[in-house]
């Protein structure tokens, strides 16, 4: 950064050399507005549209995406200029900009298809799902489609900058959209569950989610089996949280397996005492 006594001009012409060399710049957001987002840089304040950011979603409200844009003040941003205007004291920048020119760009869209597994790498992470750079695309991989198993936030699983290999589910050459999957990768825990699993079978499980009608115990990567709130307790149990907590280690008694419908019925009441291991 320039010193604080530096010229504007001299920052505008470091501004310039950036914009022409299509360099990449790291910088803070200080502000949001109904448009976007303030950023701050060498004394000078650039504006990053909303549409030029990553990690918000289009299909927000208005509520929910201003509440987004206040909540990334404070972060910081890997952006390139977009747009330059040092006699209007302007400056555009964009998070989606991309390294490589429109015509290269155009020719890794049309090369991918649905099926296709390619090597990528994590641009960033947003409460919805991860963004994965083909090589000169991003495709979104869904927060949905990180794992078979409950995914709490991308950023338990991923980093950014982190190398994956992902499975294209669609492309939209139209609009530029790419689908993409990691747990398709995977083999589905639920299509042998029925092989694995049989009803009076003892397990070990740990609780991931608990809810007004139960709780939810992970018996392996990607496979969670539910303890209705009646199953939980020899007694009557008003709150499941009275008997369990997220992270308790429990034995479990398997009482229903449904591999097609993706259920699997668990009872602690019936595993007999200490049902808690840990």
């Amino acid at each position: 950064d320039f010193p604080a006594g530096a010229a504007p001009e001299e920052r505008w012409e470091e501004a310039r050399k950036l914009f022409e060399d299509g360099d990449f710049v790291e910088l803070p957001v200080i502000g949001s507005n109904r448009g976007g987002l303030v950023v701050g840089w060498n004394g000078l304040r650039g504006f990053v549209p909303a549409s030029h950011l990553v990690c918000l979603a289009p299909f927000l409200e208005e509520r929910e995406r201003q509440a987004e844009l206040q909540r990334l003040v404070g972060a910081r941003l890997r952006l390139r200029i977009i747009e330059l205007d040092a006699a209007q004291s302007r400056f555009v920048l964009s998070e989606r900009a991309d390294v490589l020119d429109e015509d290269r760009r155009r020719d890794v869209l049309d090369a991918l298809s649905p099926g296709d597994i390619r090597p990528g790498r994590v641009t960033n992470l947003c409460s919805f799902g991860a963004f994965v750079d083909l090589g000169g695309v991003e495709g979104l991989v869904h927060v949905s489609e990180l794992s078979w198993g409950r995914i709490e936030h991308p950023g338990d699983v991923l980093k950014t900058g982190q190398s994956v290999d992902v499975y294209v589910i669609n492309v939209d050459r139209e609009r530029g959209r790419v689908g993409l999957s990691l747990k398709r990768l995977l083999p589905d825990p639920w299509q042998s569950v029925n092989e694995r699993y049989q009803v009076g079978q003892m397990v070990d499980g740990v609780v991931t989610h608990i809810v007004d009608f139960g709780a939810f115990a992970r018996v392996e990567e990607g496979l969670e089996g539910l303890i209705h709130v009646s199953e939980l307790a020899d007694f009557d149990v008003s709150n499941p949280r009275d008997v369990v907590r997220v992270g308790d280690t429990v034995k479990a008694f398997v009482i229903s397996v449904d591999g097609e419908r993706k259920r699997l019925g668990l009872s602690l009441r019936q595993a007999g005492e200490p049902f808690l291991t840990g």
